[in-house]
């Protein structure tokens, strides 16, 4: 597991098992959500997040990948397992650890989606890099580049 920043020894991190995916579109480009969050700086994650229980890592993903951008997907490789802590947008501090996947979009379904702060976009993947909010997730997308 590759581990990402260091946590800020004043804060008690809660660990969430987490699962996030890369999901590349006919264009070559590949989907993050923007998140807006009122009084705070958009930012760009990775589609996925929290494992509840009784799930697996996969059907972690094709839950959030739904909720999230209304995209149902199907589960490929694991490209990484990653540690990363984090300050959430309620101030709550967490590390996430995981696994980052590759993902195929199998279809739309707008019902799915919940999330209203989450909205999805297709950026090149060069351009996620820089634009993701966790290093663990820009460092997923490169390792993704490299191994096609």
């Amino acid at each position: 597991m590759l581990a990402f920043d260091a946590p800020d020894a004043a804060l008690d991190y809660k660990n969430r098992w987490a699962a996030f995916g890369i999901a590349e579109g006919a264009h070559g480009k590949i989907a993050l959500v923007e998140v807006r969050k009122p009084g705070q700086p958009p930012y760009f994650d990775l589609p996925g997040g929290a494992v509840d229980g009784g799930e697996d890592e996969p059907a972690a993903i094709v839950r959030e990948f739904g909720e999230e951008t209304g995209l149902v997907v199907e589960v490929g490789r694991r490209v990484v397992e990653i540690s990363q802590p984090f300050i959430k947008s309620n101030g709550q501090p967490l590390r996430n650890f995981g696994g980052v996947y590759a993902v195929t979009v199998v279809a739309e379904r707008p019902d799915l989606k919940v999330e209203d702060d989450h909205t999805l976009v297709w950026l090149d993947p060069r351009d996620a890099v820089v634009a993701l909010r966790h290093d663990g997730h820009a460092w997923a997308v490169a390792a993704w580049l490299r191994r096609g």
